[in-house]
């Protein structure tokens, strides 16, 4: 049961959608359902799908005033959202995506923890979840401190103050004081946003009892694209704000780095170029991969309840290509710049 809040201010969903005809209906109807006594209404920014969402969003807008369609050309998340936030007609910004379900009482909760907090964001846990064998593997990944490397919205963390907030319930006049997202991203303007906030003063929060329904990609193509595109995008805040990214984010870079060399130094011991002493010393170079081979394998052997030997092996090969593909990514961003890199994981193929 969601505390009371104090008052009930106007709130507008904001859902940046694209490619989403698979999901789209039930996000929406998460949003129309929530148990909230304020006033309310869905803004969703459309992007150039090609699926059969502009269709289906528009019917649906037809048929319900509380949602209203904004059109944006550009395959820009951080711009759809800024111009959803423009288009609002309310000061408390939910932040939605099609990909997600809210629980009935998520907007009562989370504008009770902002009054409460007196935060400028405030958000809950991915709670990601499958379909297939496949999607649910990578949920369990999402889910894991393995497959994401801990951040706190991922599970397992306490109410507090965040480094960042999973979508988000934000006051409108914080997110234009600071300058609303950042345009020049595609990726990871989430963490970059609430960075600013709190560069500014003001306070993020992590509310663990806020919980949203996460539907990951469903195709290993989609999978990597999408770590990859995460990854560039990471390593361009890197080149951007340096240290003051977690550690855990070079975690990945490293393996592929190391990988890349451990390959390298073999085909020079097979080919007889590095041989003797040099060859002993350089072996410490294999101690990373082998490690994380290690890991994967043990993978095989750790059962949940009801689960069969392939599904293991499907999430021992998620975590595969959600490390491999975001550390290249990572590697590539921070070495010469995202240059306006795109995430078509939501592209069929």
């Amino acid at each position: 049961m969601a505390p009371p809040a104090a008052t009930h201010p106007s709130v507008s969903y904001v859902m940046p959608v694209y490619n989403e005809a698979a999901y789209i209906d039930e996000a929406i109807d998460s949003v129309l359902a929530q148990q909230y006594e304020g006033e309310n209404e869905l803004v969703v920014v459309l992007g150039p799908s090609t699926d059969g969402t502009t269709e289906r969003v528009t019917e649906r807008a037809a048929g319900d005033p509380r949602l209203r369609v904004v059109t944006n050309d550009a395959l820009s998340i951080p711009v759809s959202l800024n111009l959803g936030i423009r288009a609002a007609a309310h000061d408390v910004i939910v932040r939605v995506d099609a990909h997600t379900e809210l629980p009935a009482d998520y907007t009562a909760r989370g504008v009770a923890t902002l009054q409460r907090t007196g935060a400028a964001s405030v958000g809950g846990l991915m709670v990601a979840t499958g379909r297939t064998r496949l999607q649910s593997a990578v949920a369990r990944a999402y889910n894991s401190r393995l497959g994401l490397g801990g951040g706190a919205y991922h599970g397992g963390a306490s109410e507090g103050p965040a480094e960042s907030a999973y979508l988000g319930i934000m006051r409108r006049e914080k997110l234009v004081a600071v300058g609303l997202y950042d345009e020049g991203l595609k990726r990871g303007e989430d963490w970059e946003l609430n960075f600013r906030l709190r560069a500014a003063g003001h306070l993020v929060w992590l509310d663990p009892e806020l919980r949203v329904i996460y539907w990951p990609r469903d195709t290993w193509g989609k999978l990597a694209r999408q770590f990859t595109a995460t990854g560039i995008w990471r390593g361009e805040l890197v080149r951007r704000l340096g240290g003051r990214n977690p550690l855990r984010y070079f975690v990945p870079p490293a393996l592929v780095l190391a990988s890349a060399l451990s390959a390298v130094l073999l085909v020079l011991e097979l080919t007889g170029v590095v041989t003797g002493l040099a060859a002993w010393l350089l072996s410490v170079a294999y101690l990373g991969p082998l490690l994380y081979a290690a890991l994967l394998i043990s993978l095989l052997f750790v059962r949940s309840s009801g689960e069969r030997f392939v599904d293991r092996v499907t999430f021992a090969r998620v975590i595969a290509v959600m490390h491999f593909s975001w550390g290249a990514g990572f590697l590539r961003g921070l070495l010469v710049g995202a240059r306006d890199a795109d995430d078509t994981s939501r592209i069929e193929s």
